[in-house]
């Protein structure tokens, strides 16, 4: 009769897998009592952006006289006014990125494992996890949403900057800022629910969770 494969294993190696599971256990821990709590009150201040308002920094400038431009005149017409970044932007990008990409990165895995039934529950493996991994991949669209924005808000700009008397198009600037707002506060609302949600499911589900196998009766995988 074949030995258990715990049995075929040397000492040393059996004691590299015990080292193994102990960290892995310790990471679940973190992960459970202390980082999804702190990202849960994180999120909750993230969720304010109303700080990140800026003033449109685009020169308008006078209405020349009539009959009275020179060569100078229309030549400095054609010059494009010089815009700096946005400070405002680069803080932004520094709140939500990190929270879409540890979402991505630690989340939807734990999330998606979570939800495979057991073997001998005779569950059906397709429809449910394929719906769950359907919604949550959506985070992969909050990756373009800022992307999008620059792009957007990047023509805005050159067409308020080129046409400075125009003042739709300076209205287009703060219509593409007002709706990338929008965007982003729905985005961390997002993240803050599907931590919440996370972390209520396996907080119910805990003795599972830790204990996967059972006492007397094996999982299959």
């Amino acid at each position: 009769m074949a030995k258990p494969c715990g049995e075929c294993l040397s000492r040393e190696a059996r004691k590299q897998v015990e080292v193994c599971r102990q960290n892995l256990f310790q990471e679940a821990e973190e992960f459970l009592y202390r980082f999804l709590p702190q990202k849960i009150t994180h999120l909750n201040h993230v969720a304010d952006l109303t700080s990140l308002q800026a003033p449109l920094d685009i020169p308008a400038p006078d209405l020349p006289p009539k009959n009275e431009e020179t060569e100078t005149d229309k030549q400095e017409k054609r010059e494009v006014p010089t815009c700096g970044f946005l400070p405002r932007n680069e803080k932004v990008l520094s709140l939500v990125k990190p929270d879409v990409w540890t979402l991505k990165e630690k989340c939807i895995l734990v999330w998606i494992q979570h939800l495979i039934p057991k073997i001998e529950d005779g569950n059906d493996f397709g429809v449910a996890i394929q719906e769950k991994v359907l919604e949550r991949t959506k985070v992969e669209a909050f990756q373009t949403t800022i992307s999008k924005y620059f792009s957007e808000c990047g023509d805005a700009v050159a067409k308020a900057s080129k046409e400075t008397h125009v003042m739709d198009y300076r209205a287009l600037v703060h219509e593409c800022d007002e709706a990338a707002y929008g965007e982003l506060r729905a985005v961390v609302l997002d993240l803050r629910a599907f931590s919440v949600e996370l972390y209520h499911i396996i907080i119910s589900n805990l003795e599972e969770t830790v204990s996967p196998k059972g006492e007397e009766k094996p999982s299959m995988y």
